[in-house]
């Protein structure tokens, strides 16, 4: 993981929950943590040039909130010129971890709206956390698991975010016996997920997995799993039952409707 944790702010009430959840995950990882708040220059004439103070106002209040959650974390201030997703995408690339609220105002606003949570997602170069619910302390991590190779980095990132909060993990593989070739029954789908979650345990031997095989809707599922989840984490390509997770119903459900944080984590193109 890298050594920078960055959070979106914009001055609303679930940006300032993912800045709680941010300080949190910089002081686990001994990491420094940058808030950043993005704006658009507006129209405006050449003789009314836009105060900035509001501006720095909204990233130095959430600044002092982070500091007061975590005091030994490092904590920087930027103000950054563009539009949100362009913002958080460009501060991806030397960040172990991005958060973001699920709601907002300002330049943040509609961030988890549509296609545009879709491209941050798909477009990050580090995994992105959505603060979504109540995030709580306690309960499993939750981990969608589909086989694919492009899942293993998202299987690699909750296993080490589990070992960080010394958590246990409910790896969860959906499938629909009605859509499952001729003759396969759940002992098929039982045996994928096995398969790729091989080897981790050897790695991280204190981290307990549970493995959950589940008849049904994969969206229906993974929102059932949240309700009782610290965290849930999927990755942005996939096949099989979680096929085109970010590209249509699955992540406008998860995103909207997941009971607790949701962390997206991009694999191999």
């Amino acid at each position: 993981m890298g050594n920078l944790v960055v959070v979106g702010v914009d001055g609303s009430t679930s940006s300032l929950a993912a800045v709680e959840v941010a300080a949190g995950e910089a002081q686990r990882r001994g990491a420094e943590l940058r808030v950043v708040h993005a704006f658009s220059w507006p129209v405006r004439p050449m003789y009314a040039p836009l105060d900035p103070s509001p501006l720095n106002r909204v990233v130095h209040e959430a600044a002092q909130l982070a500091r007061r959650m975590a005091p030994d974390v490092e904590v920087a201030e930027a103000v950054v010129t563009g539009n949100a997703v362009a913002v958080l995408e460009a501060e991806s690339r030397v960040a172990g971890l991005v958060v973001v609220g699920a709601r907002g105002t300002g330049g943040f606003i509609g961030m988890l709206l549509g296609s545009t949570a879709v491209s941050l997602a798909a477009h990050s170069q580090c995994p992105v956390m959505v603060v979504r619910g109540e995030p709580a302390g306690y309960g499993p991590i939750v981990l969608a698991v589909d086989g694919s190779s492009a899942g293993e980095k998202a299987i690699a990132f909750a296993f080490a975010e589990a070992a960080l909060r010394e958590a246990e993990i409910v790896a969860v593989h959906a499938w629909l016996p009605d859509h499952a070739p001729l003759g396969t029954g759940p002992e098929a789908a039982e045996r994928l997920l096995a398969q790729a979650l091989a080897g981790r345990t050897e790695r991280y031997p204190d981290v307990v997995v549970r493995q959950d095989v589940a008849s049904g809707d994969t969206r229906e599922v993974l929102l059932q799993a949240s309700m009782t989840a610290q965290l849930m984490v999927v990755g942005a390509r996939g096949h099989g039952g979680f096929a085109g997770l970010l590209l249509g119903s699955v992540s406008q459900a998860l995103l909207h409707h997941a009971h607790c944080p949701v962390t997206v984590v991009r694999g191999t193109a």
